[in-house]
């Protein structure tokens, strides 16, 4: 190259500037918790909003997927009622909206390879581990194929709040291909038939933090 701004910087720049707003979109979304009628016999109104959200199985708004709220004096439902306490943007649903997004988006980057929005949506320890098996996949030359054929169900299982610190735990049942192939193209793990996949996901936020983002903290499989 001669002269000039470099190109490759330009594009980069670009690249970065849409992830964060992509981000944003995902799990950046502050929502208000929308506060239903009164429930007969409720203590307060703060628990009535939980209340108004906790059907036990409602449709999801965008993929069709069943959700399943907590019971509002169930632990996971007095964590949210306190969530909420602390933060009114917060809501049940407009999380799961959040987390499914942010769910699709890590699972294709993990198989990418995708260490820019792997590291912009996991937690320090979280990005290690994801780190480090896409690392050994690139030394051994093999390919990963993930899709998610459908999303049947989004569970919110779980909540805590420590101080100033939530964590908000979902199950997510999807159909998937998962595959790994090697250099030659062999299967060496999973296969090109379509499974039912459990995974559960623990997603964490400072709620006194200017960053709305919630970033995974922890997996594991149903």
């Amino acid at each position: 190259m001669q002269g000039g701004f470099p190109i490759d910087l330009i594009l980069f720049a670009m690249v970065a500037a849409f992830l964060v707003l992509r981000l944003r979109s995902v799990l950046g979304k502050r929502q208000g918790f929308e506060r239903p009628p009164q429930a007969e016999g409720m203590p307060d109104a703060r628990a009535a909003r939980i209340e108004g959200v906790a059907d036990p199985v409602t449709p999801a708004r965008g993929s069709g997927a069943r959700r399943n709220l907590p019971s509002p004096h169930s632990p996971a439902g007095t964590a949210l009622t306190q969530i909420v306490a602390m933060d009114p943007s917060f809501s049940p649903n407009g999380f799961l909206d959040g987390a499914e997004g942010a769910f699709r988006m890590i699972v294709a980057a993990f198989a990418q390879g995708d260490r820019q929005t792997l590291r912009a949506l996991l937690s320090d320890e979280t990005y290690s581990g994801f780190e480090q098996a896409v690392a050994s996949r690139e030394t051994a030359g093999e390919a990963q194929r993930t899709e998610i054929r459908s999303m049947h169900e989004m569970a919110l299982e779980g909540a805590e709040l420590r101080g100033t610190i939530a964590d908000v735990t979902v199950r997510f049942v999807s159909d998937q291909v998962n595959m790994t192939t090697a250099r030659g193209g062999e299967i060496v793990a999973g296969s090109d038939a379509i499974t039912e996949v459990i995974d559960i996901w623990t997603f964490q936020r400072d709620l006194t933090a200017k960053d709305p983002t919630w970033k995974l903290t922890a997996t594991r499989s149903g």
